[in-house]
């Protein structure tokens, strides 16, 4: 089963058409991890409950703001599925049939521990929809960052919609990472072409300065986190 988290805030409108484009043909939850909305998001979630279904739609409330960067650790101590879809925006800029399909072959499973993004414009089936000049200089930048500080082997590393086999994305977790440090842990990495769109119908866009300072804080903590990996790394072999 797949247990796909969801942070929302202030998604009321978006909610139910997500819902409804959601993976079908597949057995899913979707752990709903709302951050306190109040135009009703939650009214919505409950009220889909009763129509999808309370196994299929979890509404699980963060008790306080976590932001964009933490709803993942609320949302997967609720995920029951084998394999975790992290993070599903909710203004549908991601579809969750790209790592979905056929059962999740088209994205390797069985292959690959976790399966990530690619949104390298030159390659076939990716690319960007309706980011304005902001909005791109600030995703290369961070990019620019994230590969000149961890190297993570990944095309993007700003998203969180990525697909983690379930105790891959637990054991990342519990050593304070959420995948920017798995290729070099040994894990095996597969890229899947997506097309990010934009948000498309309600609401606004929640990237705002806070995000960006709790993304840089983000990205220094796994920085000293690598350095102390590689350190341990170093140590067991050049002393074993």
């Amino acid at each position: 089963m797949y247990s796909i988290i969801l942070p929302t805030y202030n998604e009321r409108d978006n909610l139910p058409l997500l819902v409804y484009l959601g993976a079908a043909n597949i057995q899913y939850e979707i752990v709903i991890v709302d951050d306190g909305s109040p135009d009703g998001t939650q009214e919505a979630a409950k009220q889909l409950a009763k129509i999808y279904s309370e196994d299929r739609i979890v509404l699980r409330p963060a008790a306080r703001k976590l932001g964009l960067a933490l709803p993942y650790l609320h949302g997967l101590k609720h995920a029951k599925g084998d394999h975790v879809i992290l993070i599903l925006d909710a203004d549908l800029s991601h579809s969750s049939q790209v790592y979905t399909a056929d059962g999740g072959q088209n994205a390797g499973l069985g292959s690959f521990d976790i399966c990530h993004p690619a949104l390298d414009t030159k390659a076939k089936g990716c690319g960007v929809y309706g980011w304005d000049l902001r909005r791109k200089v600030i995703s290369r930048g961070a990019n620019f960052l994230a590969q000149l500080l961890l190297r993570p082997g990944v095309s993007d590393l700003t998203g969180s919609f990525r697909l983690y086999k379930r105790e891959v994305l637990q054991r990342l977790v519990d050593n304070g990472d959420d995948g920017a440090s798995a290729r070099h842990l040994g894990y095996s990495i597969g890229e899947v072409p997506i097309t990010f769109v934009d948000r498309m119908f309600y609401g606004d866009s929640k990237l705002g300065g806070s995000e960006i300072v709790q993304y840089l804080k983000g990205l220094l903590t796994l920085f000293c986190h690598h350095l102390i990996g590689l350190e341990a790394l170093s140590s067991r072999y050049l002393y074993a």
